[in-house]
């Protein structure tokens, strides 16, 4: 069947039936790592050693459960490509600090979130007015600060709210590092320039100046109070960001620096790549290069360390290639002799550095250049943004599975169409169909964050939920009498409220003693013409108040011979300037504005800033310019 019933649609439509979405759940893989795993040096977690069998997908351990072994943590596996319903270029792709989702940051300034688990969307939110260009979220695990194309920084709570914008640049910022503490934050911009902001008040504290050109990306070491800069003048510089001096300058590329990364976990290493198809591993024990990363076609556009693999660097290429590096191994081609570290020659400082060849390429990831990619906090996951408006995701290969490395972003669409792992005509159509489903996804996550319909009210009191509107809505409802609202279905059984004029009498209510307030001992009947209606009667004629003459109320009004108490009716309020209500206007000046019914209260307007400025100055104030 091409066609299911879909039971979720109010209107009772029709869906088209879409494939399953492929899911990675951690949770499985950790609880048994937590109940089997035993401290490393007797041996690690107590389980079977995994083989390369379908039978031991379930004995599979997260990257944490064997800090020795890295290509084990090689994503070889694409598992979803996810498309916004209007694509733009993905230029930031960050996790979240608990690796429950995925920020995407377009040339757009749109940001949004996938689902960490089943990688459908989620929502999506106008983030900046320019292209987003960098985003980092604090070690604290609190804050996200982005950057923008026009120089402007942005703070962001868990939660999307946005408390502050600062403008930090005049020029594009190209990236952006938190300090260890995260009390500091630094930019880099195309104005050649790095800036120190002091995170709480917004305040720029130093500017770092010394590039000759374009300044294209920073990093703060994770320990230390030192600053690494990649720019555009082909220079890796090192900072001291307490003083705002230069330490060293490192002459490794050729070409414009394109990404500068510490290694997070101990911080005894530097990356650096460039637009001269090179990468570098610097190691700042000894000031020098020990690893010299080759076997890309194109130049490369980022890099990004393992959390957990100290020695596992993966990078993307300009050609849309995504390339992983093992640092401890070399994986020289056929016909090449592997050359030797420096640390194992008898002169290690001027020893030249080891050549190091990816140990897994994906040359098809993606159509166009991969501008960023970032590890899910667990190492299992690396998610990829492109420039060809695609934001995918990879992991390693379950035990036995061998078809992954025979797919289209292996080998690509031709050859693995010839092979027969990839229908083209099929292909295409899952991809329509995963785009469908995305946009169904993003459709519904949009109507889910509407706000509820208001309901009609009446002007200047506050709705009631569940209760309709009286007077309101229709013509029909405005020419009627007043009618007794509808109890709303659903809700707890209560007796409705009576009709107005047709009030209960009060609890603990004497008949008898009421009829002794009166001399003949009858209730004084209401006035004829409402009492048939149950209605109040009609407020006071014209003229009202003190001196007034009863006797030229209508019949039955009042019992006969009735004299009002001493002060009753009370006097009028006086119209004088200072005896007035503030905010009700009296009936000297119309009653109210704009020709409002009667009756209805209305704000006083405020006094004039001009009108309270020269009263002050005749007061004698506020004439000398300041």
């Amino acid at each position: 069947m091409d066609r299911d019933f879909h039971g979720g649609y109010p209107d009772g439509g029709f869906r088209r039936s879409m494939g399953r979405r492929a899911i990675t759940d951690y949770g499985p893989s950790m609880v048994q790592w937590m109940r089997n795993r035993q401290p490393r040096f007797k041996g690690g977690a107590r389980l079977e050693m995994e083989r390369p069998s379908p039978s031991f997908v379930i004995d599979m351990l997260p990257p944490a459960a064997s800090v020795q072994n890295a290509a084990d943590a090689i994503p070889s596996r694409h598992l979803h490509s996810s498309l916004n319903k209007i694509k733009h270029p993905v230029n930031i792709v960050r996790w979240t600090p608990e690796g429950r989702r995925l920020l995407t940051g377009s040339s757009s300034g749109e940001f949004t979130l996938w689902n960490g688990t089943g990688f459908n969307f989620e929502t999506i939110m106008q983030a900046h007015d320019s292209a987003i260009r960098a985003a980092r979220y604090s070690h604290g695990e609190d804050w996200l600060v982005s950057a923008d194309q026009d120089g402007v920084v942005k703070y962001w709570q868990p939660n999307f709210n946005n408390v502050k914008a600062i403008q930090a640049h005049t020029d594009p910022i190209r990236d952006l590092a938190f300090s260890p503490n995260d009390n500091k934050f630094v930019t880099a911009s195309d104005d050649a320039s790095l800036k120190v902001f002091d995170f709480a008040g917004g305040i720029e504290e130093s500017v770092l100046t010394g590039h000759q050109w374009d300044a294209k990306s920073v990093d703060w070491h994770p320990t230390k109070g030192l600053l690494v800069s990649g720019s555009k003048d082909h220079q890796v510089k090192l900072w001291d960001p307490r003083n705002g001096r230069c330490l060293t300058t490192l002459h490794g590329h050729k070409n414009t620096v394109a990404k500068t990364l510490f290694e997070p976990s101990r911080g005894q290493l530097l990356a650096t790549c460039a637009r001269d198809q090179a990468a570098r591993v610097f190691d700042l024990r000894m000031m020098r290069d020990i690893c010299l990363l080759r076997g890309m076609e194109k130049d490369l556009t980022t890099l990004t360390w393992h959390p957990v693999h100290v020695n596992l660097l993966s990078a993307g290429s300009n050609d849309g290639s995504v390339l992983h590096y093992l640092l401890d191994e070399p994986n020289s081609p056929p016909g090449v002799v592997a050359s030797m570290p420096p640390y194992d020659t008898p002169d290690p400082a001027n020893a030249p550095p080891q050549t190091i060849y990816p140990a897994h390429r994906v040359q098809y990831a993606h159509d166009y250049s991969v501008w960023s990619l970032d590890w899910h906090p667990l190492g299992h996951i690396l998610a990829s943004g492109s420039n060809d408006r695609a934001t995918r995701f990879w992991t390693r290969a379950r035990p036995g599975e061998i078809d992954c490395f025979n797919d289209r972003y292996h080998l690509g669409e031709k050859d693995a169409e010839a092979q027969g792992t990839w229908d083209r005509r099929g292909g295409r159509r899952m991809m329509r169909e995963e785009e469908e489903q995305e946009m169904e996804d993003e459709a519904d996550g949009l109507v889910d964050q509407k706000m509820p319909a208001k309901l009609p009210t009446i002007p200047g009191l506050p709705g009631l939920p569940g209760l309709p509107a009286i007077g309101i809505g229709s013509r029909e409802n405005a020419n009627n009498a007043v009618t007794q609202p509808q109890v709303p279905s659903g809700t707890a059984n209560f007796p409705p409220p009576p009709p107005l004029g047709a009030f209960p009498p009060p609890p603990n209510f004497d008949p008898s003693r009421l009829q002794e307030m009166f001399p003949n001992g009858q209730f004084p009947p209401p006035p004829p013409q409402f009492a048939a209606q149950g209605l109040p009667p009609p407020p006071p004629p014209a003229g009202f108040g003190a001196g007034f003459d009863f006797s030229k109320m209508p019949a039955g009004m009042f019992p006969p011979g009735f004299q009002p108490p001493p002060g009753f009716p009370p006097p009028p309020i006086s119209q004088a300037a200072g005896s007035a209500l503030p905010g009700i206007g009296g009936t000297a000046n119309g009653g109210s504005e704009g020709g409002g019914g009667g009756g209805v209260r209305r704000r006083a307007p405020l006094p004039s800033q001009q009108e309270s400025l020269m009263e002050e100055q005749r007061r004698g104030k506020y004439r000398s310019a300041r």
